[in-house]
C-alpha cells in the first residue's frame, strides 16, 4: 500500500535519529481533531447571521444544530468498532470527507432542512468519528509512557480548534458574510485527509516498532477480540452494571451541558445581547482556548501523578462558580478576561482524568469503547443545553436561567466525581 511504503521508511529514519513514529501519529491526530473541532464550533458564530438572513429564530437554529451534538456523541462508541474493523486511517479520511463536503455544500443552503442535513447530520457524523474516542485509542495503542500527557494534548486540540479559529471566522463573517469561512475550512479538511492517508497507521507493529516507552523485552500487546456492531451495546450492558460508569457518564453529561452545548454554541449570541460585538466575543473565546490548551495539557500531566477524582472535583467546582458569576459580569473584553481564564483552564481538562478513571475500571483495551459511551453522555448533555438555552433565549429573552442551571449542575458533578471508586475490570465481549 502507498501509505505503508511511505510510513515504514519514515519510521525507520526517525528511529535512527532517536525519535519515535508515535509522535507523528500524535501530530496527525492533533491536526485532525483541531480542525474537526473548528468545524464543529463554527456554527456558534453564525446564529445571528443565519437568523438575520433567513428569518429563523435562535431557538430553531440551535435546536437544528443540537442534532450535530447528539450524532457527535452517539457516533463515538461505533467509531471504535469502525477503527477496529477498517482502521483508523479509513475512518479519519471518511470523516474528513463528510465534514469538508458539508462545509462546501453549506455555502449554497437556503432552507432549514438543509441546515439539519449538512450541519446536523454530516457534521455530526464526521466529527463524531474523530472525536475524543480517537484520542483515547491513539494514546493507548501508540504510547506505553506519557499517555496522560498525549491524551491531554489531543484533548486540548479538540477544544482549542473550536475556540482559536472563531475570531478569524467571526472577522470573515463580519466583513464578507457567513459563507466566507466555509471554503477555506473545507480545503483544510481535504488537505489533512491527504496527509492522514499517506502517513497514518493503526499500530506500532505496522511500521515495525513497539509502543513509545515500551520495554524491548515486553510481550507483544494482545489484540482485542474482533468487534461487531453489536459489541458497543454489549459493552454498555456490561459497563452499566458498575456505579462508576453512571457516575462518570453523569459527570460527563454535565461537562457537555456546561461547555459545548452552552458556551460554545451560545456565547457569541449572549455577548451580542449584552452589547459586545461578534469579533470581540470570539476573541474572548480564543482567550479561553489559549487557557484551555495550557490547562488540558497540565491536566494530562497531573493525571499521571495525582488522584483523578480529586482533579475532577476541582475542575467541575471552579467551572460551576465561574458560570454562576457570568450573568453578573461586565461584558467587555476586560470584564470577561477573568471568566475566560478560570473557565478556559478547565474547558476540557476533565477529559484526561475521566479517561484515566475509565481505564482503571474497564481496562486499557476496552477504554476506547467504554469511553465512547461516556462521551455520548457528554454530547447528549451538550445537545440539551444547545436546545434548552436557545429556547430560554427565545421565550424568556435571556440566557441567565441556562447559565445558573449549568453552574449548579457543575457543583453537583464535583460531588459525583469524588464518589467514583476504582473496581475490577468488567467483561466487554
Amino acid at each position: 500500500m502507498p501509505a505503508l511504503s511511505l510510513s515504514a521508511p519514515f519510521a525507520r529514519r526517525l528511529e535512527s535519529d532517536g525519535r519515535h513514529y508515535a509522535w507523528v501519529i500524535a501530530g496527525l491526530t492533533f491536526l485532525t481533531m483541531l480542525f474537526m473541532s473548528a468545524a464543529l464550533g463554527l456554527p456558534g458564530a453564525m446564529l445571528q447571521p443565519l437568523a438575520k438572513e433567513f428569518g429563523w429564530s435562535v431557538g430553531q437554529i440551535s435546536s437544528a444544530l443540537a442534532l450535530r451534538l447528539v450524532l457527535f456523541g452517539l457516533t463515538g462508541p461505533f467509531s471504535a468498532v469502525l477503527m477496529e474493523r477498517f482502521g483508523m486511517r479509513a475512518v479519519m479520511c471518511t470523516a474528513m470527507a463528510l465534514v469538508g463536503g458539508g462545509m462546501f455544500l453549506a455555502s449554497a443552503m437556503n432552507s432549514l432542512w438543509q441546515l439539519v442535513l449538512l450541519w446536523g447530520v454530516m457534521l455530526g457524523l464526521g466529527s463524531g468519528m474523530t472525536a475524543l474516542v480517537l484520542g483515547a485509542v491513539v494514546s493507548n495503542r501508540w504510547f506505553a509512557m506519557r499517555r496522560g500527557l498525549v491524551m491531554g494534548m489531543l484533548t486540548a486540540s479538540a477544544a482549542t480548534g473550536q475556540l482559536a479559529c472563531l475570531p478569524v471566522a467571526a472577522w470573515m463573517i463580519q466583513n464578507w458574510g457567513w459563507r466566507a469561512p466555509l471554503l477555506p475550512l473545507g480545503l483544510i479538511c481535504f488537505a489533512i485527509m491527504a496527509l492522514v492517508w499517506l502517513f497514518m497507521r493503526d499500530r506500532p507493529a505496522d511500521v515495525g516498532l513497539r509502543a513509545y516507552g515500551e520495554a524491548a523485552d515486553a510481550p507483544p500487546p494482545a489484540h482485542p477480540p474482533k468487534m461487531s456492531f453489536g459489541t458497543p451495546f454489549r459493552t454498555l450492558a456490561d459497563a452499566a452494571r458498575l456505579p462508576a460508569f453512571w457516575l462518570l457518564a453523569g459527570t460527563f453529561f454535565i461537562c457537555g451541558l456546561s461547555t459545548n452545548g452552552l458556551v460554545q454554541t451560545h456565547f457569541i449570541s449572549l455577548c451580542g445581547d449584552r452589547g459586545l460585538g461578534p469579533v470581540p466575543a470570539a476573541s474572548v473565546l480564543a482567550m479561553m482556548g489559549a487557557f484551555d490548551f495550557v490547562g488540558t495539557i497540565a491536566s494530562g500531566w497531573l493525571s499521571d501523578r495525582y488522584d483523578a477524582r480529586k482533579l475532577l472535583f476541582w475542575y467541575y467546582g471552579l467551572r460551576g462558580l465561574s458560570l454562576l458569576w457570568l450573568p453578573n459580569a461586565d461584558f467587555t473584553i476586560g470584564g470577561l478576561s477573568l471568566f475566560a481564564m478560570f473557565y478556559g483552564l478547565d474547558w476540557i481538562a476533565t477529559v484526561p482524568p475521566t479517561v484515566k478513571l475509565a481505564a482503571d475500571v474497564f481496562g486499557r483495551e476496552r477504554v476506547g469503547l467504554v469511553f465512547g459511551w461516556i462521551f455520548a453522555a457528554h454530547q447528549l448533555g451538550a445537545a440539551v443545553a444547545a436546545s434548552g438555552a436557545g429556547v430560554s433565549r427565545s421565550l424568556l429573552l435571556s440566557y441567565s436561567p441556562a447559565l445558573y442551571t449549568a453552574g449548579a449542575a457543575c457543583l453537583l458533578a464535583a460531588l459525583m466525581a469524588v464518589a467514583v471508586r476504582r473496581q475490577a475490570s468488567v467483561s466487554t465481549r
